[in-house]
């Protein structure tokens, strides 16, 4: 049984996000990739709601308080001395913090390619590789990772390279989504938020 995604019903699930634009984003990726059984969407729309805070996040959030990147950078702020310059600086702190490492080599590598997307893409190798599965050109033109299409499409395209249109499908629900949630992020974070995005598309989908 093949599901639509329609303005209505993301707003149902995301109340909170520009609602015509992602469902029109959502809509043309979901087809082009298959998408399309209340199994493979609902989960879809849960793993990428948890991870785009629910289809608001488009754009990584490097604007912190010093006191902040002492917590969540120690190894690289270990103290507000060091800190300050980077304090409410994006450009400067994701150059630094993301500089040299994640294939970024050039001195502006950290910012531009900074995370993007509802998948939070980040760092130059990770850009590249994404060109070769979403077939976007994501190098030269970064910025596509933080448009609503190009969002929606590169998460589908990841779903897809990840096999989780099969994972989906499994018999065992529970287990299906502890086994994407492992592919999506290498753990278990943020399972119990995903399982309850993921229940809450069932009731609209399914």
């Amino acid at each position: 049984m093949s599901v639509d995604v329609t303005e209505s019903m993301l707003t149902r699930f995301a109340s909170n996000c520009d609602a015509t634009s992602v469902t029109s984003a959502l809509a043309a990726a979901c087809t082009r990739y298959e998408i399309n059984t209340p199994r493979r969407l609902t989960h879809f729309l849960g793993h990428i709601y948890h991870e785009s805070s629910g289809f608001t996040r488009l754009h990584e959030n490097l604007d912190y308080r010093a006191e902040r990147l002492i917590q969540v950078w120690p190894n690289r702020f270990p103290s507000l001395q060091k800190a300050a310059p980077y304090a409410h600086n994006p450009t400067a702190l994701a150059n630094y913090v993301y500089g040299g490492r994640l294939g970024n080599t050039g001195p502006e590598d950290g910012w531009r390619y900074r995370g993007r997307g509802f998948i939070q893409l980040t760092g130059k190798e990770n850009y590249r590789a994404a060109s070769g599965w979403s077939g976007l050109d994501l190098i030269e033109n970064p910025e596509q990772a933080a448009e609503f299409n190009g969002a929606a499409h590169i998460a589908a395209a990841f779903w897809v390279h990840k096999g989780l249109n099969a994972v989906a499908e499994l018999p065992d629900e529970d287990d299906a989504i502890r086994q994407e949630t492992e592919l999506i992020n290498g753990g278990t974070l943020g399972l119990a938020e995903r399982r309850s995005a993921i229940a809450r598309a069932r009731t609209i989908w399914a």
